[in-house]
């Protein structure tokens, strides 16, 4: 699944839009993130991992990583 696929399903699970998601990840992150240039990122995957993490706490989630072994 896409980074694109993955944030739409959790703003759709939180009934939160793109653009107050950008909101929040800017006053949580002091750095200035529009609607469309969030969504320009989280569409051609350019979106950094610490963005990734930032934008799973907001929605009240952690990103984890599991041994497959």
């Amino acid at each position: 699944m896409s980074s694109k696929e993955t944030v739409k399903i959790l703003l759709v699970k939180r009934c939160m839009t793109i653009t107050k998601l950008a909101e929040k990840l800017s006053e949580a992150t002091n750095k200035k993130y529009s609607r469309a240039n969030l969504s320009d990122k989280i569409s051609r995957s350019a979106i950094r991992f610490d963005e990734m993490e930032q934008i799973a706490k907001i929605l009240g989630y952690e990103i984890e990583f599991k041994d497959i072994l």
